[in-house]
């Protein structure tokens, strides 16, 4: 059996150990996960000297002092989302009440009345598990994810994150995200990772031009779906997360493809300069380049 593969071992005590730290209070396992994520950095060396290039390219403005915390604090942020994924996946209500101040969900609201479904956009924050449990208790939404290459990881996430979607789509599944905002519902997703040459435009992103996909306008062109963007960030005190819906877009999409795709990756920077230190730089932004012949970024 897939799940129980010696391959899957390991993992199933990660998930075990995660499990438990679960009943820790709020304060103690995002003060850990802190802790933890500062510890693993000079383990993490791949991953690090990802993030250290996104900084230093993004934040030129950056003394090396401010840029060397920021990536600090980064891997703090991220050692918290360790945690933040346990209590998404297992906490009970009780232990995340209160814990979350959300704004604009009359957005949301707004953009149901329009009859048509809502394409809900975020961004990669490191809160991004929790935040999802945290508005799942609010609003009935869909969720789009990419399915993993290991069964236990594959178990483990889609029964966790089945407590607070209403249903997950598989990132491959087009023909299964149209269906669902064809049928008026409202579906989150994050398109601000790298893509393949052949899928992407290439706008601005952070003073760099970066492989993007242009689905946000595609998607609302085909289906009509309003477009809400969605903001996630950890409250600096430790206190608990505020999320944002924004107003529906206007005048979205257009008939520039190029302008639609840029207009996205603009309200993302402007929440990344928000709380840059809750961005995923560990990610590969920039790695294909507008030419063949350019030089790797990493």
């Amino acid at each position: 059996m897939a799940l129980l593969h010696p391959r899957t071992w390991l993992t199933w005590f990660g998930f075990a150990c995660l499990r438990l730290l679960v009943a820790m209070p709020f304060g103690w396992q995002i003060s850990a996960g802190r802790r933890i994520g500062i510890w693993l950095m000079p383990l993490a060396k791949r991953r690090l000297a990802i993030a250290r290039r996104n900084i230093e390219a993004c934040f030129p403005e950056m003394t090396a002092s401010e840029r060397d915390l920021m990536l600090r604090e980064h891997f703090a942020s991220l050692g918290a989302a360790i945690f933040e994924t346990g209590m998404a996946w297992w906490s009970s209500d009780a232990k995340l009440r209160n814990r979350a101040e959300i704004n604009g969900l009359e957005n949301l609201e707004s953009a149901r009345r329009a009859g048509k479904g809502v394409l809900l956009f975020g961004g990669h924050f490191t809160s991004i598990e929790i935040a999802g449990r945290l508005l799942g208790k609010v609003a009935d939404v869909d969720a789009v994810y990419r399915v993993s290459d290991n069964p236990a990881v594959e178990h483990v996430l889609t029964r966790g994150r089945g407590r607070y979607c209403e249903r997950l789509i598989a990132r491959d599944d087009v023909r299964g995200l149209v269906r669902r905002l064809r049928g008026g519902h409202t579906v989150w997703y994050a398109p601000d990772q790298n893509t393949q040459r052949k899928k992407a435009v290439f706008v601005d992103f952070m003073g760099h031009r970066a492989a993007t996909t242009p689905a946000t306008s595609r998607l609302a062109n085909m289906t009509g779906a309003r477009v809400v963007p969605f903001r996630m960030i950890r409250k600096s005190d430790g206190s608990g997360y505020l999320l944002e819906l924004e107003p529906p877009l206007e005048d979205f999409p257009t008939d520039d493809l190029q302008a639609d795709t840029l207009r996205i990756n603009q309200i993302v920077e402007r929440w990344v300069r928000m709380a840059p230190e809750q961005y995923l730089w560990i990610h590969r932004r920039f790695k294909t380049r507008p030419s063949r012949d350019d030089p790797p970024f990493y």
